[in-house]
């Protein structure tokens, strides 16, 4: 499949590697080329800059927002929370009728750590992308895991943990269940139910960010039990 992965940050960096050794066929999309391939030394949580791992995987395709929009069958969404809108602003009409799984979180760091949500309790970004971009087909999920668990389930507990879908398009929420099924090796998925449960998904994204700071790690996960 051709997938478009919005996004240059770890979740870009891991699932367009990752995707692209199950053997599909990924474009990195990003602002700027250029800027973001001369981005080198680490980032604020260690990882390398995109410019030093690009050296590392140039076989992968890289281009603009609107160019990888325009490549992929489906659209992954793994820009920042403040970059989502605009970065989809620039894939414009190339997002109609494409699935595009929406990984981001509204995570507001302009008063420092931890962040707060810049959109919370009456709305979401799920549901901003979903009004903004009618004609695609918003999927939320993935967004309540570390990029390393997103891609390997099994990697933690052995897969028993839980992952949550959400989205308006029944179709599409099945599709994408059985690819991360399938692909990820994903097993307890819960369907939550239109976009408007993007509210409740990016909401456990504050207690997310704390827990890593008890844990001293992001390798841990949600599981629900009934």
């Amino acid at each position: 499949m051709k997938i478009g992965m919005l996004g240059t940050g770890m979740v870009g960096q891991i699932l367009a590697a990752k995707l692209t050794e199950l053997g599909h066929d990924v474009m990195i999309g990003t602002r700027s080329v250029v800027d973001s391939k001369a981005r080198t030394g680490k980032n604020n949580w260690g990882q390398p800059e995109f410019g030093d791992w690009y050296k590392e995987h140039s076989h992968i395709k890289l281009g603009t927002f609107a160019e990888a929009a325009a490549h992929g069958e489906w659209i992954l969404n793994g820009t920042t929370g403040h970059g989502t809108l605009p970065a989809l602003r620039s894939a414009g009409a190339a997002l109609d009728g494409k699935i595009m799984i929406d990984i981001s979180n509204p995570l507001d760091f302009s008063k420092g750590f931890p962040p707060t949500l810049s959109v919370s309790n009456t709305d979401s970004l799920g549901e901003q992308i979903q009004r903004e971009f009618p004609n695609a087909k918003v999927v939320k999920t993935l967004n309540t895991v570390n990029a390393y668990v997103m891609v390997a389930p099994k990697s933690l507990g052995n897969g028993d943990h839980t992952l949550f879908v959400c989205g308006n398009d029944a179709d599409a929420k099945a599709q994408v269940t059985a690819f991360l099924r399938r692909e990820f090796g994903w097993e307890q998925i819960i369907d939550m139910g239109d976009i408007t449960n993007s509210r409740a998904t990016e909401g456990l994204l504050p207690i997310w960010i704390r827990l890593m700071g008890v844990f001293g790690t992001p390798m841990f996960s949600f599981k629900v039990v009934k």
